[in-house]
């Protein structure tokens, strides 16, 4: 199968029937051999009833559904874990994704050999103020961190090969960063395209501004976990032996102060009175913590199912 067109959706029933029609006249205007996937994120309205009558029509549809509503990352990852088409699209339910760009993103993977190509609304019918210029903060601080060249690293509509989203785990709020998580992966070859960003025809957005918080706090999240998920004591002990280190030169320093001054007959203050001595304690206790929580964390990783899940590109 060349297609699998994953689409998550949470109260979307409006915009299906109309979402479906339009996938459907491209993917026979291209001839594609494909399957849609709809995601049925807990919606409280008619969304899944839509989708059973999809799937009457069609031996293309099929339908997830869940009990409650787990947000888009699970959405994804269950999609993902379903999909049988060699070239997996992601889009959203809302419509403001054109399925005509589908295409194109088939021929850059498959022609210019792309592992991930995310699509990028260069030009927004958002809010300016709420949406826009959060949006471009969030992109280039994450583009900072990541690496990677990308405009518009959240927008639904991409592209992937089959073996990028069979070998990366999306969770939590994490599909954000499914670029970032494939580049960690070893998917090198991830490039962008210009796409429509198109005005919602039915109901409101379902994200606030309380994303962009938590999409900075995932992103940390991201950023530590790549660089000392399998070697935490590399972090918190190095962090912490100097911190100590700092603390137990500053205590002698203190100590050899009051020394010199009792040997030499100098008037001198209790080194409780002096607050380099608690500043100097106290850097030498967090530097104990970090460093036994770099302790346990080397302990906790080793003993993980994943110490040794790596990706084997080839073998002969």
């Amino acid at each position: 199968m060349q297609l699998s067109i994953l689409v998550p959706l949470y109260n979307e029933a409006e915009s299906l029937p109309k979402l479906h029609e339009w996938i459907v006249k491209v993917m026979n205007k291209h001839k594609f051999d494909y399957e849609i996937i709809f995601i049925n994120d807990g919606s409280t309205d008619q969304s899944w009833q839509i989708i059973e009558k999809l799937k009457q029509q069609s031996d293309r549809v099929r339908g997830i559904k869940f009990r409650n509503n787990y947000g888009k990352s699970p959405a994804l990852y269950c999609g993902f874990q379903a999909a049988h088409g060699d070239v997996i699209i992601t889009m959203d339910a809302d419509l403001q994704d054109s399925p005509d760009e589908i295409p194109e993103l088939y021929r850059m993977i498959t022609e210019e050999d792309y592992d991930l190509v995310s699509g990028w609304k260069k030009k927004r019918h958002d809010s300016t103020l709420t949406k826009n210029i959060p949006s471009k903060i969030y992109n280039a601080t994450a583009r900072k961190v990541t690496g990677l060249k990308l405009h518009d690293m959240n927008c639904g509509l991409k592209a992937y090969r089959k073996e990028v989203v069979k070998n990366i785990e999306v969770y939590g709020e994490m599909h954000r960063y499914i670029p970032y998580l494939a580049k960690n992966a070893g998917f090198k070859r991830i490039g962008e395209k210009v796409v429509e960003h198109r005005k919602r025809e039915f109901g409101e957005t379902k994200f606030g501004l309380n994303r962009f918080v938590n999409g900075y706090l995932d992103l940390m999240t991201l950023w530590f976990l790549s660089k000392f998920g399998k070697k935490p004591m590399h972090f918190f002990g190095l962090y912490g032996s100097l911190m100590f280190i700092i603390g137990l030169i500053a205590v002698i320093v203190v100590a050899s102060v009051k020394l010199h001054a009792l040997l030499n007959h100098i008037p001198a203050p209790l080194i409780a009175d002096s607050p380099y001595f608690y500043i100097a304690l106290l850097a030498m206790i967090v530097g104990t913590q970090l460093f036994l929580t770099g302790f346990l964390g080397e302990i906790i990783a080793r003993n993980s199912s994943e110490r040794n899940n790596y990706l084997i590109e080839k073998e002969i």
